[in-house]
């Protein structure tokens, strides 16, 4: 719990509403990568699309299993 409340705000709140259980660590890795000090809107953005293309998978792995 001590690592997801050292995270920035802006990143809990998006985590909170995540679809998937993202742990902290993936989080803020990818909110690095993506400039989240600097430009949070984009790193969100870039989570969002990380998140998507999981989700998509997910579906393709589900479907394939009917």
């Amino acid at each position: 719990m001590r690592d997801y409340d050292a995270l920035p705000s802006g990143l809990r709140c998006w985590l909170a509403s995540a679809c998937l259980p993202w742990s902290p660590a993936s989080a803020l890795r990818i909110w690095k990568q993506a400039g989240g000090s600097a430009d949070p809107a984009a790193a969100l953005s870039k989570l969002d699309a990380i998140e998507q293309s999981m989700l998509q998978k997910d579906a393709m792995i589900w479907k394939a299993g009917r």
